[in-house]
């Protein structure tokens, strides 16, 4: 899966917009770093972010799988501030994404 950075709606409080890298997609199992459970299979119809701040991000270690439908597009670039104008590339932090559920089980 290409790693996206997205901005969406907040599912805590719907008047603000939230950028987040995408970890997991529909389907995924993710490892999470504080939610509820440790692991998560993301439902049909959510994806999973973070920030990249674990600890003072809020995402979906604190609010869980976001659904599809707050997703408002896809940042691709960093504008403010003025000297900090760049493409972002997607990549994932080390250890975090979609779990490899055949090395899981085996």
């Amino acid at each position: 899966m290409q790693q996206k950075q997205i901005f969406s709606r907040s599912p805590k409080n719907p008047q603000q917009k939230i950028i987040k890298r995408v970890i997991g997609l529909e389907g995924d199992f993710i490892r999470t770093l504080g939610y509820k459970n440790r692991y998560v299979r993301v439902p049909d119809g959510h994806f999973w972010i973070e920030g990249d701040h674990h600890g003072h991000s809020l995402d979906s270690n604190s609010f869980g799988p976001v659904a599809v439908g707050l997703l408002h597009g896809r940042a691709s670039h960093i504008i403010w501030p003025p000297n900090r104008w760049q493409r972002i590339k997607p990549s994932l932090p080390a250890n975090r994404g979609p779990l490899d559920t055949e090395e899981e089980e085996g």
